[in-house]
């Protein structure tokens, strides 16, 4: 009992991990979609927002720097959330309905946050910000001129090179003059390890297992946000709005709905849900440039098993999935089967976690055979270009 217990309840927490990276894809990716390869990075970054939390309160000490998880899961969906903003307004806005263009952009974006986060420093966010001041300050003054539009190709042509040209020497001067650690990036290529606070590192005694805190503390904040976003998209005005454009774009338009930011909030709430689910991933273990990679692949086939744009499918898919990779991985059945040859033969094969994975795709894309809408199917969303 005590080994099927903790096959039971490691399942459930792999099954949390899962659903909460995969409930702002099954909102981006289900209701709009939008296939984001970049929501991965959107994880990492709210994982390492969080470490950056945890080390502005560790100067305050015990208790109150126990307490800075609640902040971290703040900010991490605010940063993740105002990210997803910035893409959804720069890139995917003129990719709708193009969703092998989306897939290609956002991949980039994904590799872009990767090399940021190992290359970021004091001189590259003053780059940064040199070149959004030239550039933006530069559209901002033009476009009040009648004519911009006629010439605002030329415009971009000539302003994104003279800006950053300028920012680079700027900011590289500023740089040596002050001495900003030219050369010395905030996080660099190594892994972050980010401790969870004192009162989550103990063990719920249960029979002869022991629950950890930190698992069961993901479990629940997975609880709080389905029940927030289902709340949100039945109970609230935008969450109807949401819906509305979901099921028709056209006839929501022409009822006043603002369509546009409809995308924005949604591609909003999404992205922050990733960055929430970064902050549940740090409390596991070390997180690195490479975190996301770790998680987008599974995370897609919670969605697309559940069944795109079903919140109640996504629950399911994520736990079936999560005790799947569990149970075969660590071959928790073999008090059950271990008696006979073929199938302890069997599991043995898979009973490594990356055979584990395999045998669980083959058995995610046999079952995509019989039923390619996924558990629930649901009419999903074409947005017109």
């Amino acid at each position: 009992m005590d080994a099927l217990l903790e096959a039971f309840f490691n399942g459930i927490s792999i099954g949390a991990v899962l659903l909460l990276a995969a409930l702002g894809l099954a909102i981006v990716f289900g209701l709009m979609g939008v296939i984001n390869m970049a929501h991965g990075e959107f994880m990492m970054l709210g994982a390492y927002t969080t470490s950056v939390v945890q080390n502005t309160f560790k100067p305050l000490g015990e208790p109150l720097s126990g307490l800075y998880i609640f902040f971290a899961l703040i900010a991490a969906f605010i940063v993740t959330a105002l990210l997803g903003v910035v893409l959804e307004r720069g890139v995917i806005r003129f990719l709708y309905g193009r969703p092998l263009e989306t897939l290609l952009a956002t991949w980039g974006v994904s590799l872009i946050l990767q090399q940021f986060v190992r290359s970021i420093s004091w001189v590259m966010v003053l780059n940064i910000g040199l070149f959004c001041f030239l550039f933006f300050g530069a559209q901002a003054i033009l476009s009040r001129r009648p004519n911009f539009e006629r010439i605002r190709g030329w415009f971009v042509i000539i302003m994104i090179p003279l800006s950053a040209a300028i920012a680079l020497i700027v900011g590289n001067i500023t740089g040596s003059i002050f001495q900003l650690a030219v050369t010395r990036p905030w996080f660099g290529a190594q892994n972050v390890n980010v401790a969870a606070p004192i009162w989550l590192r103990g063990r719920l005694p249960l029979g002869g297992y022991q629950l950890p805190y930190a698992r069961l503390f993901i479990i629940v904040l997975t609880i709080v946000c389905v029940i927030g976003i289902y709340w949100f998209l039945n109970k609230s005005a935008w969450g109807l709005r949401i819906r509305s454009v979901t099921q028709n774009r056209s006839m929501s338009a022409c009822l006043g709905i603002p369509t546009q930011t409809v995308d924005m909030l949604t591609f909003a709430i999404g992205s922050g849900l990733a960055g929430i689910a970064g902050c549940a991933v740090a409390l596991l273990g070390p997180v690195g440039p490479n975190t996301g990679q770790n998680f987008i692949v599974d995370t897609f086939m919670v969605v697309v098993v559940g069944g795109v744009g079903k919140l109640v499918g996504s629950i399911v898919a994520a736990m079936t999935i999560g005790m799947a990779n569990y149970i075969i991985g660590s071959y928790a059945l073999k008090p059950i089967v271990g008696g006979i040859p073929a199938l302890d033969n069997f599991f043995n094969f898979f009973s490594d976690p990356s055979m584990a994975k395999v045998l669980v795709f083959i058995l995610i894309v046999t079952f995509l055979q019989f039923k390619p809408a996924g558990m629930f199917p649901q009419k999903g969303r074409t947005v017109d270009a």
